[in-house]
């Protein structure tokens, strides 16, 4: 194992790079292991603070990254104890920094909501390509060509594939397909495999060039539910045993329901400004209104048909007129029951009812014309006048020889 290691890390230069990546891993799964703590309030595993200000990790991150850069640059040659100590603090650092990838991305603390599994992919893919370059697998499978890319003028050859690896490349990753995408910059016939095969359903190259219906769409749809979903709930798991759950709610939707909370709140105090309920009132009474309308609009229409066709036909006037006395006469003996109903409570409650009624009958008798006593009635005055001219027509023939 240690000749091994000696032919193919130390000889080939590739030890610091080997330390980077040591460093990498160790530091991620350190640093889970401490957040992983500090969510479950383990004692011993704080939050590092100023004040009232999170420090965040990604900040000690950048400054290990930092430092580790420019030793590397400084280091001279030939120091290979430097050069590995310098990759190590830049391995440490980029650690922490891509272990809150999503926060640079989000530019909000997302750390522990589904939008944070972004952090883990980054850190993932990461591995995946440091792993790759520490095998002596190249990029652009140039190495395999047996051309040498360092010369003087690139041939054209090299540079044809290069080209076409690129375009492929990009292709891949526009289906959505991420890994294959990046595991194919070192393996060419990955991205041949991921630039033929049909898109993912939500990738820009299917928004672009599928139509809804069609059956590339539909066919990416069924290998989405078949191949992929499989695959990723695979990926979900072991990132879950690794970096801990993502099921926080994230924070635009907590504010979000304290909002709602809060004018639910309002309006069970009461705060709302009259103007607004009114406006509200009004806007729940037009729906009302409207079919009210119309059932006036139609009664209207029958009042009218009723009275056209009762002045053709007296005997359905006759009616119509009957049935009106009859409601009329329903609602005068509603009013007596209502009458009696209130003269009984009021009599329960110890105050007259027909106080009222009795004050108002006497301004009314208090308001008529009171007759003199010498002038007979008015209907008796009529009488006796006509009886008077009768007599006098009597009278007339006699006198008149």
């Amino acid at each position: 194992m240690i000749e091994m290691f000696d032919e193919r890390i130390v000889e080939t230069g590739r030890l610091p790079l080997f330390g980077f990546f040591v460093a990498f891993i160790v530091t991620f799964v350190l640093t889970r292991v401490n957040v992983r703590m500090i969510r479950a309030n383990v004692r011993w595993f704080r939050n590092v603070t100023a004040g009232d200000v999170h420090i965040h990790h990604v900040v000690f991150g950048v400054v290990l990254m930092l430092a580790g850069g420019v030793a590397s640059l400084a280091v001279p040659d030939g120091h290979v104890r430097l050069e590995l100590a310098a990759a190590i603090v830049f391995g440490m650092g980029s650690a922490l920094v891509l272990d809150e990838f999503a926060l640079i991305l989000h530019l909000s603390d997302v750390y522990w909501t589904e939008k944070g599994r972004a952090s883990v992919d980054a850190v993932f893919v990461a591995i995946a390509v440091t792993g790759l370059l520490l095998l002596g697998v190249r990029p652009f499978g140039y190495d395999g060509l047996g051309l040498d890319p360092g010369g003087v003028a690139l041939s054209r050859l090299y540079a044809a594939s290069l080209v076409g690896n690129l375009a492929l490349a990009v292709i891949t990753l526009l289906k959505g397909k991420i890994w294959t995408g990046l595991i194919g910059l070192f393996v060419p016939a990955l991205l041949v495999v991921g630039a033929v095969r049909v898109a993912r359903p939500g990738s820009p190259w299917a928004r672009w060039r599928y139509d809804a219906g069609s059956r590339r769409y539909q066919r990416a749809v069924r290998r989405e539910k078949l191949y992929r979903r499989p695959l990723i709930n695979g990926k979900i798991w072991v990132q879950e045993f690794i970096a801990g759950r993502h099921d926080l709610i994230p924070p635009e939707l907590l504010q979000r329901r304290a909002d709602t909370a809060e004018r639910a709140r309002r309006r069970l105090r009461g705060g709302r400004s009259p103007a607004r309920a009114r406006r509200r009132a009004a806007a729940r009474a037009e729906p009302r209104a409207a079919p009210r309308a119309d059932r006036r609009a139609a009664v209207r229409l029958e009042r009218r048909a009723d009275a056209r066709v009762g002045r053709r036909s007296p005997g359905r006037r006759t009616g119509r007129r009957k049935a009106a006395w009859a409601e009329r006469r329903a609602e005068a003996r509603e009013r007596r029951r209502a009458l009696t109903r209130n003269r009984g409570v009021a009599r329960e409650r110890g105050k007259p009812a027909s106080s009222r009624l009795r004050m108002r009958a006497a301004s009314r008798r208090a308001r008529r014309p009171v007759p003199d006593e010498d002038s007979p009635p008015p209907t008796h005055t009529h009488a006796a006048g006509g009886a008077a001219r009768v007599g006098e027509e009597r009278q007339e023939p006699s006198a008149s020889p």
